[in-house]
Order: structure tokens, then sequence, then C-alpha cells
């Protein structure tokens, strides 16, 4: 059994830094949560190369990939979560596929309700918040 590869960005600007959040319009069950945006990763496709096509896609923005951001998270029994700190290279984020957007400040990351399976992402986001944006993916 293949797992499918779903990966995320955790966009980052501003200063002090602020991390963009999407709140989910569908399915039912998950509308009205909040993900970090991304998406699957094609076949024939790389994780970044997945990650910078969500975020045009999602948001209309062009990202650059920075440093993972905590370790693989199992979604079910056929995915898994892969999400990158991103710096935000170009656009303002607009919410093409989700209800709305909101920057957050590593103080605000908890006001909002998560998917839960983006709670070991969460976590991870407060014990990495980027000080600057230095670190970049190979």
């Amino acid at each position: 059994m293949t797992r499918t590869v779903i990966v995320a960005a955790a966009i980052v600007a501003g200063e002090p830094p602020r991390v963009l959040a999407a709140q989910r319009s569908y399915p039912a069950d998950l509308a009205g949560l909040w993900e970090l945006p991304g998406g699957k990763v094609h076949d024939g496709e790389s994780d970044l190369d997945a990650l910078v096509r969500e975020c045009r896609e999602e948001l209309g923005v062009e990202v650059r990939p920075m440093r993972r951001l905590g370790e693989d998270v199992t979604i079910g029994a056929q995915s898994v979560l892969r999400v990158w700190w991103a710096e935000l290279v170009e656009g303002e984020p607009v919410a093409l596929e989700h209800s709305e957007l909101r920057w957050l400040s590593q103080h605000q990351v908890d006001d909002i309700p998560w998917l839960p399976s983006d709670a070991p992402v969460v976590a991870a986001l407060h014990d990495s918040w980027p000080d600057n944006s230095s670190d970049r993916a190979g």
C-alpha cells in the first residue's frame, strides 16, 4: 500500500514573525477548523515542488521552502503529513479554497480550533518559532 504524502506550509512573514493559518470550508465535518495550507503530492513531484504549487493554487502566492517543521504526522491508515517553514516571497495570500485566512503571532496559535491531525504540528510550531529566515531548504 502506497501512502499519500500531504505537504503543508507554515508560511512566515513580518517582524515579529507571524504564521498564516487557513480555515477549512469543506468537507462538512472539517469545515470551520484551521490548518496550514497545502495538499497532496502528485506522482513524480517532489515534496518541495508540491509545497510551492499548492501555495500558488490555494493562496495565489509564491513561497520559498525553508526547513522542516516537526516530524512526519500519520493521518489515518494511508496518509502522511510533512510540514515546512516557508517564506512568503511574492504576493498577498487570498483565500481561494478556504473560508478565511489569518496571520497568527506565536501567542495566538492556540486561539483557533486546529484540525485534530494538526496537533503535533501546532506543538512543533511552538517549539521552533522562527526568529529569522536564514534557514533554507536544499
